[in-house]
């Protein structure tokens, strides 16, 4: 018996700096299904797997602003700040972003350097 549905076929987003998989359904800024959400990036989107409500949706990751490194959203691989830049490129150009960000990205390589200890 043939199944038909409105879903596109899933597609595959992959982060290049840490290798995270999962399948998505959607890129863009307006996720299907949703009301009056409007992302501030163009994101790839997946169905919440956990919840039964067909709004809800992960963001997986996004492009970065600079280099168009596909990258997730983990704090290890991206940062958005006014746009997704991937962490390579916020280190390449980190005294271009304010003295806030500066501290908080050192803060948290001085606690890394610390638990790698």
């Amino acid at each position: 018996m043939d199944q038909t549905t409105n879903d596109p076929p899933d597609q595959m987003f992959t982060c290049q700096l840490c290798g995270l998989s999962s399948p998505f359904t959607y890129y863009g800024q307006k996720p299907p299904k949703t009301r009056a959400i409007v992302l501030l990036e163009d994101c790839y989107v997946t169905k919440d797997p956990f919840s039964p409500d067909k709004e809800k949706f992960l963001v997986l990751g996004s492009t970065c602003s600079l280099c168009s490194t596909c990258v997730c959203v983990s704090p290890e691989c991206s940062l958005y700040y006014t746009k997704r830049f991937c962490m390579q490129c916020v280190n390449k150009h980190l005294e271009q972003f304010p003295l806030q960000i500066q501290t908080e990205l050192a803060k948290k390589k001085q606690s890394t350097k610390t638990a790698v200890s």
